[in-house]
């Protein structure tokens, strides 16, 4: 049995020396859907980003059962779909359908297929009536799903989402939660959104100075209220 995501010993380096990362070890299991939290500044994102390929570190990221080296970065990146904080970070087609089948075109796929494709994944997120439209007229909320969207188009085995209800109002946020909550796949979300942690997250890692000081049931952490203060987190 192989564990989704394998980090040991993650090390990452700014050019300047300062460790982004300092000795990051953690295991998600199939269908685990995990929480990381921490300050800003703690290391999330720059974490988040090796998760594909997009930074490279010392140490071992295994993802998918695959180690991460430049001959596997496309397996590694239809298998673990990346949704950044800012949709208009990953949106940049005329239309929501082209943003949505970039992925399964460039795999090479046909027509047929990138079409099922396209619309499987916009039904997953509910936004099917949108695939004629133009990404960039659409709401927070709408271009986060679309977003989803994409990363599910490629039929990935593990989402990572930073700061998905970042930019929410509280009903775009109901429905993403929701939205998480239905999908079946293994799940590692960075996010200061400690409620929907309780709601969605049953395990928690917290991170701060680029380590890993706490990795536990959900209920526990946000339990511990000196945990939370000491790293930058208000009970919910």
């Amino acid at each position: 049995m192989h564990h989704t995501i394998e980090i040991r010993e993650l090390v990452f380096k700014y050019p300047d020396g300062a460790r982004a990362l300092d000795g990051v070890n953690f295991y998600i299991a199939p269908g685990e859907k995990v929480a990381l939290v921490g300050p800003n500044g703690a290391g999330k994102s720059t974490l988040l980003l090796h998760l594909n390929g997009i930074l490279r570190g010392e140490g071992s990221v295994r993802v998918a059962g695959m180690e991460i080296t430049p001959s596997n970065l496309l397996k590694i990146r239809a298998a673990v779909g990346l949704v950044f904080q800012d949709p208009d970070d990953q949106l940049f087609s005329p239309t929501v359908f082209d943003d949505v089948a970039f992925g399964p075109l460039y795999q090479g796929l046909p027509e047929a297929q990138v079409r099922a494709r396209v619309a499987e994944a916009l039904a997953a997120v509910r936004m099917q009536d949108y695939a004629p439209r133009v990404s960039h007229h659409l709401s927070v909320g709408q271009k986060k799903r679309i977003a989803i969207a994409t990363a599910l188009s490629m039929q990935p085995e593990i989402l990572v989402l930073d700061e998905p209800t970042a930019g929410l109002d509280p009903r775009a946020r109901r429905d993403l939660i929701h939205l998480l909550r239905e999908l079946p796949q293994t799940m590692l979300i960075a996010t200061h959104d400690l409620r929907m942690v309780a709601e969605l997250l049953p395990r928690t890692l917290v991170l701060d100075q680029g380590r890993i000081v706490k990795d536990d049931a959900t209920r526990a952490i946000l339990d511990d209220e000196d945990l939370l203060r000491a790293h930058g987190l208000e009970k919910p």
